[in-house]
Order: C-alpha cells, then sequence, then structure tokens
C-alpha cells in the first residue's frame, strides 16, 4: 500500500497519471498539488494555489512515492527564465518535497534528447534537471523520456498540431507516444522492484497500446 505525491495533475501525462492513482488499490492516498481545484476524489487531497513552490513548502503529509510530471515550452512559459523555473526549479523542488516527506521513490517526465551540455535550451534544461535529481541520491530514481506527447490538450499546440503526423511516422525513440501509455510506464514503475536510477526512452513507452 502506498501513499503518492503528485506535481502536474492537470497537464497530458499527469491528468492520466492521477486517474490511474486513484483506481490502483494499491495506493491509499494520495496528495495531488494544482494551480486549480481538480473534482472531488475520496482518495485524494488536492491542496490549490497560484503558487506551486509555496504549496510544496506548506507540505506535512508523509508519503511514499512523487510523481513529477510538470513541463511547458518556452512560447507558452514566455521567457527563458519562466521556462526555466517550471522544468527545472519546480521539478527540482517537487523532488527534495517527496525527500522531506519521506519518498523512497522519485518518478519524474523528463523529455527524449535531454542534455545538459546541448546548445538547445530545453534539452539543456531537462538534462540539467535530471542531473540535479540524481545528485539527490534517491535510492530509486525512474526519468522517462517521451518523445512528442499525443493526447487531447484542453489548448492544443498550433507546433504539436502540424508535427504530430510526421512524429508518428518516425523511428524509435523519436517517435510519437500516447500520454496515457507513459502514465501507465510510470505506475508501472513506482510498484516493480529494483534500486538505482533507471531511464527510459520512448522507444520503451509503447507497449501499452499503438499510437493512433
Amino acid at each position: 500500500m502506498a501513499r503518492a505525491l503528485i506535481v502536474g495533475a492537470t497537464g497530458l501525462v499527469g491528468s492520466e497519471l492521477l486517474k490511474l492513482l486513484q483506481g490502483d488499490p494499491q495506493v491509499t492516498a494520495i496528495v495531488a498539488l494544482t494551480r486549480q481545484p481538480l473534482p472531488p476524489n475520496e482518495k485524494t487531497d488536492n491542496p490549490v494555489g497560484s503558487d506551486l513552490f509555496a504549496l510544496l513548502t506548506e507540505q506535512e503529509q508523509p508519503v511514499d512515492m512523487v510523481f513529477c510530471c510538470l513541463g511547458t515550452t518556452r512560447s507558452a512559459a514566455g521567457s527563458d527564465a519562466d521556462f526555466h523555473y517550471v522544468d527545472y526549479t519546480l521539478v527540482v523542488e517537487s523532488a527534495l518535497t517527496g525527500r522531506r516527506l519521506g519518498a523512497q521513490h522519485c518518478l519524474v517526465v523528463s523529455a527524449v534528447g535531454a542534455n545538459s551540455r546541448s546548445t538547445f535550451l530545453y534539452n539543456r534544461t531537462k538534462g540539467e534537471m535530471e542531473q540535479a535529481l540524481r545528485e539527490q541520491n534517491w535510492s530509486r530514481l525512474t526519468l522517462v523520456r517521451p518523445s512528442m506527447l499525443l493526447g487531447d490538450r484542453p489548448s492544443p499546440r498550433l507546433m504539436e498540431r502540424l508535427t504530430a503526423p510526421l512524429f508518428k511516422l518516425l523511428p524509435g525513440k523519436w517517435r510519437a507516444v500516447a500520454a496515457k501509455d507513459v502514465a501507465q510506464t510510470l505506475l508501472e514503475q513506482a510498484f516493480s522492484s529494483g534500486s538505482g536510477v533507471r531511464v527510459l526512452e520512448s522507444d520503451q513507452l509503447h507497449r501499452y497500446g499503438n499510437v493512433h
């Protein structure tokens, strides 16, 4: 039986993962931090606030695992600094909060191409985030690196609508992956055995369903 902390529960992967956690009998309690209220659920405590960093510092309920599904784009964030705040600062703080609350396993959605030495802001930030999490010395750290995510977004991104058909045809880890498959992978990994750091590339996330 497990208690879970999830940050990013309203996003494409996070919303799918939250549904899985709520329906899994192995999960007894969920703390889901969001900026907007979630539909009521008897298993889920939903602290709400515009400042996720402040919400993280206020948490006191013990948890066994922490999931972070936060992610944005430079365009959506509005500036390099704001993008870095969401995809690096808040992710790292989510993990640290999980450690403080007793979590032994940290599971994070990163991205294909994550590389701290990349010349591209997106890939470099994801790589720096992964490195910061490794330096926290988790007994278990799971990093999943999906390519383009497929699913129903409340506000579809124009560039993703235009490029999705191409990404469905790309080979290996570059092929688009359904958000539901990423969420299912996270849940499976949460209750699998093992220790240390595990990195799952996008081509390892397709076995739960077909890309449509």
